[in-house]
């Protein structure tokens, strides 16, 4: 009897060991070799803009700038190949998208879930050395990320988008350029302005990113939002908890009104 129940005991305890471990090695499994890799940060697209320059024997453009020349003095700074950046520019066509991205923590190991639209419209007016104005809006019905479980979470219980189907940015202060915009100069600036989100409005500074290229204007960026500022439920579900907060992310692409 004392050496069946030491091989009982022995079952028991390897069945116990098993199962403590089979969640963790299965978790990490599939994180590192089953789940797609969550799509990269958006960044500003490297081919440099087309302009007269690029014509054959034509010579090799400047590099990129990453800093905002002054303008001329006759005031021509930005009367480049491209044309004036001026006036009014608008989000067109499917080219631009919005989302979320998240960090989630399965079974104690890391890793990121990211959602993404191109359902987004808007629009942008320059001025000078400024952004005037600038607003967007996001059809938050159609954010899809890689997993229809957390889609289904993202629709009923965070987000609520049947209740509030849109999610929109609308400017409340002046981007100051540092100069009139040129083709290929790189920008970097802060938006201030309104976010709304499941209904709720709060004031929030995008970090963000600008270049033009003759006659688009490419915009990324993001800024880190918590979910409890806009009434949106900690992400959490049995075996899966979030930080309570995420990065919502852009990249726009506006063309000339």
């Amino acid at each position: 009897m004392s050496r069946r129940r030491e091989w009982i005991t022995a079952v028991v305890v390897f069945v116990v060991v098993w199962a403590a471990l089979a969640i963790p090695v299965g978790t990490f499994v599939y994180i590192h070799f089953i789940k797609d890799d969550a799509p990269a940060r958006f960044t500003l697209d490297e081919t440099p803009p087309t302009t007269t320059a690029d014509a054959p024997g034509a010579s090799t453009p400047p590099a990129v700038s990453t800093s905002s020349p002054s303008p001329s003095d006759d005031g021509g700074g930005a009367s480049d190949e491209g044309g004036r950046a001026d006036g009014p520019w608008t989000i067109s066509g499917t080219s631009s998208t919005v989302g979320y991205r998240v960090v989630e923590v399965l079974f104690g190991q890391d890793t990121e879930g990211v959602g993404r639209t191109n359902a987004v419209t808007g629009q942008l007016e320059i001025a000078g050395t400024q952004v005037s104005t600038a607003s967007f809006t996001v059809d938050m019905t159609t954010v899809k990320s890689d997993e229809s479980r957390r889609d289904s979470q993202f629709n009923s219980n965070l987000l609520r988008t049947s209740e509030f189907p849109t999610a929109t940015f609308e400017l409340t202060e002046p981007i100051e350029l540092g100069g009139e915009p040129t083709d290929g100069q790189q920008i970097s600036a802060k938006a201030t302005g309104n976010l709304t989100l499941r209904g709720t409005t709060k004031a929030v500074t995008l970090d963000m990113q600008a270049q033009k290229a003759a006659d688009t204007i490419q915009v990324v960026g993001n800024t880190n939002i918590v979910f409890a500022d806009y009434g949106i439920p900690k992400p959490d579900s049995p075996g899966v908890t979030t930080q309570d907060h995420g990065l919502l992310e852009f990249d726009l692409h506006f063309t000339k009104a």
